[in-house]
């Protein structure tokens, strides 16, 4: 009789070798709006910066500061409850308590958004730093993740792409910081809850959407091609 499964290989059939172990399904890496806590990050990022504001009208500012940060305490239990990733959830508490601090230190409600203006001249004046000097860094960035080795300012196309990343991000960058500054010059505490919601999550998705477009273009132009 002859071995029909002499040269059947391991975990197939012998009719059509169809795989008859277990599959191993690959997880896609998490989006842009996933790592920024889905689509309800958004509004887990304005519920702090509205209570505070609303709390400030008409309480005292360490009732303020004292109300605040128990929201922030129980939004993050509830996001990590959500099975929301740990460091997303946590960064926010993170951050409603240094701004509180602060707030608490100096006895300026308006202070609460300070810190979050002047990271944002921080980013504006690297990001166009890294344009003028003409290493935009997005650039620079995506090829140290690379093992820093591409030459990719010598392809046009690519530096072009970072060229573009790192200009929309300075962009974003500066926007914000421009008009959040201006607002904290007037003492406009609620004037810079708004400007933080409107310039934030919507403005950083959009460009992290280009940031991601140039960094997709330069690994199939720099990468694929090796």
């Amino acid at each position: 009789m002859t071995d029909t499964n002499r040269n059947t290989k391991p975990g197939t059939t012998g009719a059509d070798e169809t795989p008859t172990g277990p599959v191993t399904e690959v997880e896609p890496p998490p989006s842009i709006l996933d790592q920024m806590g889905g689509p309800m990050g958004f509004v887990y990022s304005t519920i702090p910066v509205v209570v505070f504001v609303a709390a400030n009208a008409f309480l005292s500012l360490p009732m303020t500061i004292g109300v605040s940060i128990a929201v922030a305490l129980g939004l993050t239990g509830f996001r990590l409850l959500q099975g929301e990733r740990f460091g997303t959830a946590v960064g926010g508490l993170a951050g409603v308590v240094v701004a509180a601090g602060l707030v608490a230190w100096t006895g300026s409600a308006k202070d609460f958004f300070v810190i979050g203006i002047w990271v944002s001249l921080a980013g504006f004046l690297a990001t166009a730093g890294s344009l003028l000097a003409r290493r935009p860094l997005t650039g620079v960035v995506w090829n140290l993740v690379h093992g820093g080795k591409h030459a990719w300012r010598a392809d046009r196309p690519t530096l072009r792409a970072h060229d573009v990343a790192t200009g929309a991000a300075a962009l974003v960058l500066g926007a914000r910081f421009g008009i959040q500054q201006w607002l904290y010059l007037a003492d406009s505490t609620g004037g810079l809850a708004v400007a933080k919601v409107a310039t934030g999550t919507p403005l950083t998705v959009l460009a992290a959407l280009v940031v991601i477009w140039a960094f997709r273009r330069s690994t199939k132009r720099l990468v694929r091609q090796a």
